[in-house]
């Protein structure tokens, strides 16, 4: 009977554990997904530079091989000056050559920054470099955007940050109470060793061991419900959390299983240590 209520006890720890690891493990998700998201939008930033009309193809090929060979640009499409006119006459629905007598477009390379030196500062620097060069007329970016950008991603990453924090609080005080009612329940047990002599860590290695293996096992039950969300929130609702790259995946993994280790050790040390130092009129009185 004893048994069975130890295995009760045991299994409802496990369960609670395994919950909030998927708590701790969403909050990687979440902070991974944001990063991405920023970096994407900073990506997605677009520098337009436009030749001048006597640029020809050598000079074209000197641009490219300053873009190929900068730190600064992550890619860049050449739009040629009969491109630029089709793509005028489907935006606005007319073509200004039938009363100009000539194309008035000029040729031009949509370069794409990294996220590093996606902010406004260093567009500005990137714009007044690519200006300098004698076959580019005029260099355009959304300034405004990126100055927006710039101030707003700070504020948004420390409310994203503050709120990981809390809730990584919140899931650590979860588990520590749970460990804690855990082994609340086995404090006669703790007492009659140390009464019959059993070192402090002799009295603690089996409760340590035994509930860091129920992290252990709570962080892979808690990796494979993630699993679970993750594949059903891209391949039914098509939404893609986070990129799952090996560096992401190895991550999230290291985090939950190491905080499943990690909390659950400090926990049942901790709530040892407190019932090794009771008296044993103390037990009867909490």
């Amino acid at each position: 009977m004893r048994k069975h209520r130890f295995n009760n006890s045991y299994l409802i720890s496990a369960i609670s554990v395994s919950l909030v690891l998927c708590l701790i493990g969403m909050e990687c998700v979440l902070l991974l997904s944001a990063g991405a998201l920023v970096t994407r939008m900073r990506e997605n930033i677009t520098i337009t530079a436009v030749l001048s009309s006597d640029a020809d193809t050598t000079r074209c090929g000197r641009l490219e091989m300053i873009l190929d060979h900068s730190d600064w640009c992550s890619g860049y499409t050449y739009i040629s000056a009969e491109e630029a006119l089709e793509e005028h006459i489907r935006s606005l629905g007319e073509d200004p050559s039938t009363f100009l007598g000539f194309n008035p477009l000029r040729a031009s390379y949509e370069i794409h920054p990294t996220d590093v030196y996606s902010e406004a500062d260093s567009l500005a620097v990137i714009a007044d470099q690519l200006q300098a060069l004698p076959y580019v007329s005029e260099v355009l970016y959304p300034r405004d955007l990126a100055d927006l950008m710039s101030s707003n991603v700070h504020d948004f990453s420390l409310v994203l940050l503050a709120i990981a924090l809390v809730l990584l609080l919140v899931s650590m005080v979860l588990i520590v109470n749970t460990i804690r009612l855990q082994i609340y329940a086995k404090r006669f047990i703790i007492n009659t060793m140390t009464l019959v002599g059993a070192t402090s860590w002799v009295t603690r290695r089996s409760f340590v061991l035994k509930n860091m293996l129920m992290g252990l096992l709570a962080g892979l039950v808690a990796l494979a419900v993630m699993s679970g969300l993750v594949y059903y929130t891209e391949c039914s609702l098509g939404l893609m959390l986070f990129p799952l790259t090996w560096q992401n995946i190895a991550m999230v993994c290291a985090v939950v299983l190491c905080s499943g280790l990690l909390i659950t050790l400090f926990a049942s040390l901790i709530a040892t240590g407190k019932y090794i130092r009771m008296d044993n009129n103390s037990l009867y009185e909490i």
